[in-house]
């Protein structure tokens, strides 16, 4: 305990700082809604003027393909300094569009911004199975979606096929358009809206700093494979907050793919907080680390019928250094597993009918800078009950789970319990773990402290 403390000392000063300036960014200056009067209010020192698509010739009929006009109401505010292009109550059917800096999106209550399903709509010449996304954007600032609408993806027409072949091939990905991505923007709000039906990842920040999520309503069918709801790939200073997510895939997966030149961590500073997950993977990190994860603060957050709860997750060849993460004040039901801390992580999932895990034997393989490091975690308040197992906290012989704590834990497993494998310097505290089936915490290859004074039930 002493080590994590140590860690958690030196990291909460810098992490609480960055929390406070999001939550004051999230505050300030108030979010634009759906009244007229809201629609001309600047917004960070954008120009205060108006783009009505209708204005440029969108129709919003649900029929007319309006995406000529959208860009270019898009275009003219940019080349007007920035303002807010503004959508009325209509269902606006276009093709991919691309963002531009200094813009708020407004979306009336009302309004729906629709995609084609068309794949040839969002193919990438010369490049075979690649796409671009259906609202996307690169090195913007200080851009804004908002308002009470929805951005519809049509994913139907994707998604059968997609299942088709994943079951085929457990975790393959069929190529198919995200619904949003911005890369490499500064100042992001994404807030109030509702989007849905994604043929892929509805929102993926890439490479941003300054990121806030607030207050969006994700859907998916559950059967939807991939439809990740929330993926900050490579980002920092990122604010998750009052959302609610029911996707078929991850409900948030913090991304780390590759390293980024001058940064220690690509991806640092993540807070999520007061969220709702109900169908989807769960609060991930991974399985992508390459680039290194640190300083992550989960809260407060909600859990219901979610294949996993929280989930670290990757793998020999993916892996980088994940540090100082923090998962507090919890609540699941009928979650499956509820703790998922992995090194072995094959690309599949609870659900698939065949989920690999790790091997019975391997010996340990020499370590490089592509190996899975996971350290300094809490998991603290939480209370759980599983659809089956409680969870497992999985390493690689090479590469111990490092300063694990949890505190006031409280996990009911309909089948087994905790597996603990492939680590050291685990504690445990006031921890209670039932299960039915066999012991309540299983230790191989590993250090628990506190075992003995956990409060456990085991299965006949």
């Amino acid at each position: 305990m002493k080590t994590m403390d140590n860690s958690t000392n030196q990291r909460h000063p810098r992490a609480l700082l960055v929390t406070a300036l999001l939550l004051a960014l999230w505050l300030w200056p108030p979010a634009i809604t759906s009244g007229a009067a809201d629609a001309a209010a600047p917004v960070g020192g954008i120009p205060d003027k108006v783009f009505n698509v209708r204005e440029f010739g969108a129709k919003g009929d649900g029929r007319t393909l309006d995406t000529a006009s959208i860009q270019k109401a898009l275009d003219e505010c940019a080349n007007a300094g920035g303002g807010t292009v503004r959508f009325l109550a209509g269902t606006y059917l276009t093709k991919p569009i691309v963002l531009r800096t200094r813009t708020t999106v407004q979306l009336d209550d009302g309004a729906t911004i629709k995609a084609t399903d068309d794949a040839a709509d969002f193919a990438v010449a010369g490049k075979p199975n690649s796409f671009v996304p259906f609202i996307g954007g690169k090195n913007l600032q200080d851009v804004t979606i908002t308002g009470r609408g929805t951005i519809d993806g049509s994913g139907a027409k994707w998604w059968g096929p997609a299942e088709e072949a994943r079951r085929k091939m457990p975790g393959y990905t069929l190529p198919r358009p995200n619904l949003i991505v911005l890369a490499g923007c500064k100042n992001l709000r994404v807030e109030n809206i509702t989007l849905k039906d994604s043929p892929k990842f509805h929102l993926v920040p890439t490479d941003c700093d300054g990121v806030i999520i607030s207050n969006v309503t994700i859907t998916a069918p559950e059967h939807a494979a991939n439809t990740d709801a929330i993926d900050p790939s490579i980002c920092r200073n990122v604010l998750i907050t009052k959302c609610r997510i029911d996707v078929g895939d991850d409900n948030v997966a913090i991304k780390s793919g590759r390293k980024v030149e001058g940064r220690e961590f690509a991806s640092e500073n993540t807070t999520v907080t007061d969220c709702t997950f109900l169908h989807g993977h769960g609060m991930s990190i991974g399985s992508e680390t390459a680039g290194g994860v640190r300083n992550v603060m989960v809260r407060n957050c909600t859990f219901e019928g979610t294949e996993n709860g929280i989930r670290i997750k990757s793998q020999r060849g993916r892996g980088g250094v994940v540090e100082n993460v923090s998962f507090s004040d919890i609540t699941m039901k009928d979650v499956d597993p509820a703790i998922t801390l992995t090194c072995y992580y094959m690309y599949n999932s609870a659900g698939d009918r065949v989920q690999k895990s790790a091997p019975e034997q391997d010996a340990a393989q020499p370590a490089d800078d592509k190996t899975p490091v996971f350290r300094n975690i809490q998991i603290k308040n939480l209370r759980a009950t599983t659809k089956r197992g409680a969870g497992l906290i999985l390493g690689l012989p090479e590469s111990l789970i490092t300063n694990v704590v949890l505190e006031n834990v409280d996990i009911s497993a309909a089948t087994k319990g905790l597996t603990v494998k492939n680590a050291k310097g685990i504690q445990f505290k006031n921890v209670h773990v039932t299960c039915k089936e066999g012991p309540s915490t299983v230790v191989e290859n590993a250090q628990v402290e506190g075992l003995e004074a956990a409060k456990t039930s085991e299965g006949k």
